[in-house]
């Protein structure tokens, strides 16, 4: 059974950059980049990402339909890196709007963890620690990403807490 790499942290903590590390032992390497570039420093993010990886992955963009996109993998794909998790929650709230269907796209992306084309690192940012934000979606954006976390994490084989750069080991068994 593939293997199932959850990456989380702060914002600036070295997931991607851990995440990069773990894909760096395979030589089929899929970069599922799930950001748009909405302004010039979203567009600047994006590029310092895609210098970080050079040429040593196929990209594959897709902001909402991540399910559809894993399916859909190169033939010979050994793993696929999505980058990131609550990036692409952001994408389903602006394009999709409503939580009914964003909850079916979260279930669409579990099913396909039931059993993975390849194995997968997600990047995810964890965003429920800190202050509780002042309005309302903000406050929906935290609660889903929170649940989406989790979800993921439990299905995940490996799991990983980035702090300072240093990676905390969250994980290293089988799912339930």
């Amino acid at each position: 059974m593939p293997e199932v790499i959850y990456v989380t942290g702060g914002a600036r903590s070295g997931k991607s950059s851990y995440a990069l590390r773990l894909a760096a032992a395979y030589e089929r390497r899929v970069f599922l980049a799930t950001a748009e570039a909405f302004d010039d420093e979203m567009q600047r993010r994006i590029d310092k990402h895609k210098e970080e990886r050079e040429e040593r992955f196929t990209t594959v963009e897709e902001p909402v339909y991540l399910d559809k996109a894993l399916r859909a993998l190169p033939e010979g794909t050994e793993v696929v890196l999505v980058d990131c998790l609550t990036v692409w929650l952001g994408n389903m709230m602006h394009y999709l709007g409503d939580e009914s269907v964003i909850n079916e796209r979260i279930d669409a992306l579990l099913d396909v963890l039931n059993a993975p084309p390849c194995d997968i690192i997600f990047v995810s940012n964890e965003v429920g620690m800190g202050i509780v934000p002042e309005n309302a979606m903000a406050r929906d954006f935290r609660d889903l990403a929170g649940t989406l976390n989790r979800k993921v994490a439990e299905r995940a084989t490996q799991a990983y807490l980035l702090c300072s750069g240093l990676p905390l080991v969250l994980k290293q068994s089988t799912p339930d």
